[in-house]
């Protein structure tokens, strides 16, 4: 089981990143290009929503059985385990809640310019986010 959640995880992040890259790509397209914002723009940016949501459901379960994240007091000591234990996690959590925050209010928005802007700085705040704690080493 752990293997398979390990793959999912790595194989739904290229997924998501490429999404995120695209979604955050057309809101600003959008935005600066005073464009009307429809549908396949919508569904853009929730398919991006939609797999940055299940990495981060995958990721989760993964890392409470994850052998690597069980002890803390020792990954706090070494800069490889506390990647994985503590900052991978917390700061894409963080990435995941922006990411929503801009979906839920490209929502409220009345104006296409708006909706564009909210997806365009939320969607990309959280990708670079998660661009800063992928393990790449053992990513790549």
């Amino acid at each position: 089981m752990y293997t398979g959640l390990q793959h999912a995880h790595s194989y739904i992040a290229y997924l998501a990143l490429i999404l995120l890259i695209v979604a955050s790509i057309n809101a600003i397209i959008g935005m600066t290009s005073n464009k009307e914002f429809k549908d396949g723009d919508r569904k853009i940016s929730l398919f991006a929503l939609i797999f940055t949501h299940t990495q981060l459901l995958i990721g989760i379960i993964l890392y409470f059985v994850s052998p690597m994240v069980q002890s803390f007091s020792v990954a706090m000591k070494d800069s490889t385990l506390r990647l994985y234990a503590l900052e991978h996690p917390l700061i894409n959590i963080i990435a995941v809640v922006l990411i929503t925050i801009g979906w839920s209010r490209h929502k409220k928005m009345t104006t296409s310019k708006a909706k564009f802007k909210s997806i365009a700085i939320m969607y990309a705040l959280g990708t670079i986010l998660i661009l800063s704690r992928i393990p790449w080493s053992a990513w790549l």
